[in-house]
């Protein structure tokens, strides 16, 4: 079942269009990274599906209800959440903060136990937020997001500001919910190597647009190995390769070629010899993560 699901999404202020047909698809019981630039329309996006901002046209729905005024509260009461920076009352101690959350939430106390433990905050819940470092305090806006033990958690840039170290508590903390908890996770971030490290499910997103959404594993079957071939004359090597049935693609000063098997490879670099061309450079590549990403976002034609 998808959790989350949109139909032609899209948020417009003034004559600029933030959001624009959005098909989003997030499979229960999954972390779901929803990746963009920053300015691509991941913060509004979130606030939609939080009722924070209101669309100006799509629908959406979570659970398998539409979202609309009657439903409105019921179906936010099993979703946390944590937009931006945490809000916190800095001359309160974090267990302090917790528990005006609890009391105007109507939870059970004993949750506040809880959430301080999941954070790894348990021996600083005495301490007042005003001397909390960068990471405990988003630690402990998580925890505040985690108080109703939601089935669905979403978290916008969660790691934004966080040492190394931090970072890679952030990662642990956000892997280990679904098969904890059973929750749902939607993750933003402008990091694809962040992403890379904590979700199944992902989501690009470039100026509005949904760009690409399946899971990470189909994102890095593109990531396809090929073959890099410069020659002294590459216009005329084309041609004797096009020849031998095997098509190139130029790309700056190389010929780029489908991965072979090494005899097919012999066979080539001995037609192009035959041909008087000289093999200036032979050589295995794969397209990184990175440059995937940068190809969805940064304009360039790609098919999906």
């Amino acid at each position: 079942m998808a959790i989350i699901e949109t139909r032609n999404l899209c948020k417009r202020y003034g004559t600029a269009m933030r959001v624009a047909n959005l098909d989003l698809r997030v499979p229960e019981g999954s972390v779901y990274g929803f990746l963009g630039p920053n300015g691509a329309g991941k913060s509004t996006t979130l606030k939609m599906l939080l009722g924070l901002v209101r669309p100006t046209q799509g629908q959406i729905q979570l659970f398998g209800r539409p979202m609309d005024r009657h439903s409105r509260v019921q179906i936010l009461s099993q979703v946390g959440s944590l937009i931006e920076s945490p809000s916190y009352y800095g001359h309160l101690t974090g267990e302090e903060n917790l528990r005006i959350l609890q009391t105007l939430r109507g939870l059970p106390a004993e949750n506040i136990r809880q959430v301080l433990q999941i954070v790894r905050l348990e021996g600083q819940g005495k301490k007042k937020t005003t001397h909390y470092s960068l990471g405990m305090k988003q630690r402990l806006g998580i925890a505040g997001a985690l108080l109703g033990f939601p089935r669905l958690l979403i978290l916008d840039e969660p790691t934004n500001g966080l040492d190394p170290a931090g970072i890679q508590e952030m990662r642990e903390l956000i892997r280990s919910l679904p098969e904890r908890f059973g929750m749902t996770v939607v993750v933003s971030s402008h990091l694809l190597g962040e992403i890379d490290q904590m979700a199944d499910t992902v989501g690009i997103i470039r100026a509005g647009e949904l760009v690409f959404q399946d899971s990470l594993t189909v994102l890095h079957s593109r990531s396809r190995h090929h073959l890099a071939l410069r020659t002294t004359n590459n216009v005329l090597a084309a041609q004797v390769l096009r020849e031998q049935g095997v098509s190139a693609a130029m790309e700056e000063d190389f010929l780029i070629l489908p991965l072979l098997a090494d005899d097919q490879a012999a066979r080539l670099c001995r037609a192009l010899v035959d041909s008087r061309l000289g093999l200036v450079r032979l050589e295995e590549r794969q397209k990184s993560l990175e440059d995937i990403f940068l190809e969805l976002t940064g304009g360039k034609d790609v098919s999906l």
